[in-house]
């Protein structure tokens, strides 16, 4: 069976009701015909007079309806604010669907109201605009649980539309009458595939050893390689898709090798946006420098980050809530 290799070198339901009228019999000859009675009960008397009309309904005041959407306008705002926050996936995935709760009950309770006159058109579009956002978080729920989208600047990215739009129907309804409606107040950014160069160290500690570390990256997605040593992260490094880097002077010490792949590195949030994946070797790899009166011994290493035949190397998905931040 295939999988990544590591050599030590040194060694996602009407009634219809018909009424019938009786023939009369016939009269005697040379007379009128008669005819008596009315089948199918009395006749229903004519109505000239006014119907009832249905009871209509008031349109909140201008202070009123200021006073309903408030609340509501803040606690959706503060729920997308938490969202953009988020600092790993499982609280992105936890804040992105209480922010999808939050905007589906302010869109049943605002479709609810009567709003003043003159800013019902507003007001409805207003209301559309937020089902149609909520719908996309509902979505987006679903995407991060997948790790198709892994930080809420992609989530952010794939609701561009919507929060746009949303944006835009907030405004006009502010400005028909000083409505507070302005829950928008973050902005998304057009979709990304950030890099860097091949070899680019994201974190280094001293490297004096004598080993080295020959990284293979021959997965269609790029890679952040960590070496810890102990609790202790030790240095990772970034490797392109389909290529491969040596990192020299590997200090001695035991070693657990994570990484994480995916598309789009974010520098600031040091991870991958969109399609990101966390593995680790389920061995360890340890760097010794043996010195003898006439020589220096010292281990070098290759790993793979892909399978390949003949691979001896085991590697295991890793939570993303356990990977070395």
């Amino acid at each position: 069976m295939a999988a990544p290799r590591m050599i030590p070198c040194a060694l996602v339901l009407a009634t219809l009701t018909l009424g019938a009228c009786s023939a009369a019999p016939p009269g005697p000859s040379g007379g009128a015909p008669t005819a008596g009675g009315v089948a199918g009960g009395a006749a229903e008397p004519s109505s000239t007079g006014p119907t009832s009309a249905p009871p209509s309904v008031t349109a909140l005041a201008p202070d009123a309806y200021k006073n309903e959407l408030e609340p509501r306008r803040k606690a959706m705002a503060d729920a997308l604010k938490a969202m953009v926050a988020a600092g790993s996936l499982k609280s992105l995935g936890s804040r992105l669907e209480s922010a999808g709760d939050e905007v589906d009950g302010a869109v049943s309770a605002l479709a609810a109201l009567s709003p003043p006159e003159q800013v019902r058109a507003q007001h409805d579009a207003y209301v559309s605009s937020l089902r149609e956002f909520a719908t996309g978080l509902t979505a987006a729920v679903g995407r991060v649980g997948s790790r198709d989208l892994c930080t809420s600047s992609a989530v952010l990215t794939e609701l561009d539309d919507r929060l746009r739009d949303l944006d835009e129907a907030g405004e006009a309804l502010q400005k028909a009458g000083d409505y507070p409606a302005d829950v928008v107040s973050v902005k998304a950014k057009g979709k990304q595939s950030r890099r860097l160069g091949n070899g680019t160290f994201v974190r280094r500690t001293a490297l004096n050893g004598r080993g080295s570390l020959q990284i293979h990256n021959g997965d269609s997605r790029d890679a952040v390689v960590t070496l810890m040593r102990g609790k202790t992260k030790a240095f990772s490094v970034y490797v392109r898709k389909k290529a491969k880097y040596k990192i020299q002077n590997v200090s001695d010490g035991t070693y657990k090798i994570f990484f994480t792949h995916g598309v789009d590195w974010d520098g600031k949030s040091r991870a991958f946006t969109r399609d990101c994946g966390f593995e680790r070797f389920q061995e360890t790899v340890k760097f010794k420098t043996t010195y003898t009166s006439t020589r220096i011994r010292w281990h070098d290493w290759r790993i793979t980050l892909h399978a390949i035949s003949g691979g001896n190397a085991k590697t295991t998905g890793v939570d993303p809530e356990d990977f070395p931040s």
